[in-house]
């Protein structure tokens, strides 16, 4: 084999690899954007025509947004977008209820400049985007995520990815939309008073105040919950 050779073949694997991850996004785009609603059998043939590439890269991507709780794999059934129901959602908000107020009292510990900055950010994104459903939405989940990565703990920082992304992102986005812009700013305001008690380094206070925000949080979506049963 020649020098050329070996030096392609060195350089396959990462052009195998930036295929999968284009196929990966514009699937998961897909999904999480709503042009492919909850429990839709994904069509590997169709994707890999529509994405011109083969059905390999596409069955890579759906076993990654597997992982991540957005796709079902079904033996002999193929793929579908997970469904959730009022069970699931209970479970991923109880989760979050475990999560988040605890990463609140690490960040008020560790004070990270950088993802407390991403928290300002956050909020300025948030109050900026009412009554935007879709805007509040996104700064909301930022703010969240970055509050549980304030708390410097990969293995927290990773749950609570996937958590907003597969299984509680939409049914939230779904609560928001019956959100008046009132009860957007007073999310904000939740928000702002929860970064305070970290900046002040009050992990107790910053804790309790995440809590009671979730609390509300998991009240307003059984509401919805109800509603769509």
């Amino acid at each position: 084999m020649s020098a050329s050779d070996r030096q392609q073949r060195r350089s396959e694997p990462l052009a195998i690899e930036s295929v999968v991850d284009h196929v990966y996004a514009a699937i998961r785009e897909r999904i999480t954007g709503g042009d492919v609603p909850r429990g839709a059998r994904v069509h590997q043939e169709d994707l890999a025509e529509e994405l011109g590439v083969s059905r390999t890269p596409v069955r890579e991507a759906l076993r990654r947004l597997a992982a991540e709780g957005l796709v079902e794999m079904r033996t002999n059934r193929g793929a579908r977008v997970a469904d959730v129901g009022p069970a699931e959602i209970r479970a991923a908000y109880e989760a979050r209820y475990v999560i988040e107020p605890g990463a609140a009292r690490l960040a008020a510990e560790a004070r990270p400049a950088e993802p407390i900055s991403r928290l300002h950010s956050a909020i300025t994104a948030q109050r900026g985007a009412i009554p935007n459903f879709a805007r509040s939405f996104e700064a909301n989940r930022a703010f969240h995520v970055a509050l549980v990565e304030a708390s410097g703990n990969d293995y927290l920082a990773q749950f609570a990815q996937r958590l907003w992304v597969g299984r509680i992102g939409e049914v939230i986005y779904e609560r928001q939309q019956r959100d008046t812009p009132e009860r957007m700013g007073l999310d904000a305001d939740e928000h702002e008073r929860i970064l305070a008690a970290i900046e002040a380094g009050d992990g107790r206070q910053a804790e309790a105040l995440t809590r009671r925000h979730l609390a509300e949080a998991m009240r307003r979506s059984h509401d919805l919950l109800h509603v769509r049963d």
